[in-house]
């Protein structure tokens, strides 16, 4: 029976501070400044771009690009936030096109349950130490294997 009155109470309680909590803010709304008219400029043209001068200032040095290998864009285009390593998510996200390539007669039946399950196969036999994420060195392994070429390209 004590529990029940001391909750009660305890929830009276918290219901009366909010209370006081709710009033001070709307003391606080009411004590704040009206909003600023408009300028002169603003009312003639609300479409007009805004003027500014930059003589004399410079901007910050872009960024150097690095030349990435091969295998580090094919790893960064599923590293989407770029810590150097895969979750199942990101790989999950990116193989939308994979899903078409396997919809063959496109008639949109094959499940995305279907799909997922050959993907989360994949990146299973990718992910050596089963952390459920990919680094650089485990990801190489699903690398796609070089074309065996048997006569050259070209007759000269």
């Amino acid at each position: 029976m004590n529990r029940i009155i001391l909750g009660a109470f305890s929830a009276l309680l918290l219901v009366g501070l909010g209370l006081f909590w709710i009033q001070g803010r709307a003391q606080v709304e009411k004590g704040a400044p009206p909003p600023e008219p408009e300028s002169a400029q603003d009312a003639i043209d609300p479409d007009a771009l805004p003027v500014a001068d930059v003589s004399g200032l410079t901007g910050p040095e872009p960024p150097e690009a690095s030349e990435l290998t091969r295998e580090q864009r094919r790893f960064f285009r599923y590293d989407r936030n770029r810590d150097l390593k895969i979750t199942r998510n990101e790989m999950l996200s990116t193989r939308t096109d994979s899903f078409r390539r396997l919809d063959t007669d496109g008639n949109n039946l094959l499940t995305f349950e279907e799909w997922a399950i050959t993907t989360s196969d994949r990146f299973a036999e990718m992910d050596a130490n089963e952390d459920d994420e990919l680094t650089q060195a485990e990801f190489a392994t699903s690398a796609p294997k070089p074309r065996a070429t048997s006569r050259p390209s070209c007759n000269c």
